[in-house]
């Protein structure tokens, strides 16, 4: 059974996902302007270390700065906007999907056993799941459901798993 702070943990992540789930569009809006703000900071960041480490290293110092650049940009581009933020998850999405289907075939072919031909077939459904997830994520009330479900979910799990013990079973 999961420990206390776990459990409380899982019911802030079920209301939340209950709260997303009432509020789609609303929450949606809410993570694209955080995810705006971090990536705007994360762009300011940038750009002050490639001011500070310009007597070390121009080259290192150049691509803070272009970074730098792009995260600034990206950042006011994501602030608010739900469509591009839709965009962004679809993307990343896909880009996972296709990526699990490829690593998957090629496990298929280079792993021997039932455990490595398993593991590519669970990769490439996984990819394929990735892929229909990314077709929905266009569109932000599915985006917002998806992200209420995962809550959920990740909620009702905490409830029986204690991260704890997951890393005692791996080591």
């Amino acid at each position: 059974m999961a420990k206390e702070g776990n459990v409380l943990l899982g019911i802030l992540a079920i209301i939340l996902g209950i709260l997303v789930l009432i509020f789609p569009l609303f929450s949606v809006f809410t993570v694209s302007i955080l995810a705006g703000l971090s990536i705007l900071f994360l762009g300011i960041w940038l750009l002050i270390q490639s001011f500070a480490v310009w007597e070390g290293n121009k080259g290192v110092s150049i691509a803070y700065l272009i970074l730098g650049i792009l995260g600034v940009i990206v950042g006011i581009g994501l602030f608010g906007n739900i469509m591009a933020f839709s965009f962004l998850v679809s993307f990343w999405l896909y880009l996972a999907g296709f990526f699990l289907i490829f690593s998957a075939i090629m496990s298929l072919f280079a792993k021997e056993g039932t455990a490595g031909k398993g593991s590519g077939i669970v990769g490439v459904i996984l990819g394929i799941l990735y892929i229909v997830l990314a077709a929905y994520a266009w569109n932000p009330y599915y985006l917002a459901i998806l992200i209420a479900v995962w809550l959920i979910v990740d909620g009702i799990a905490l409830f029986f798993i204690n991260p704890s013990e997951i890393v005692k079973m791996e080591n």
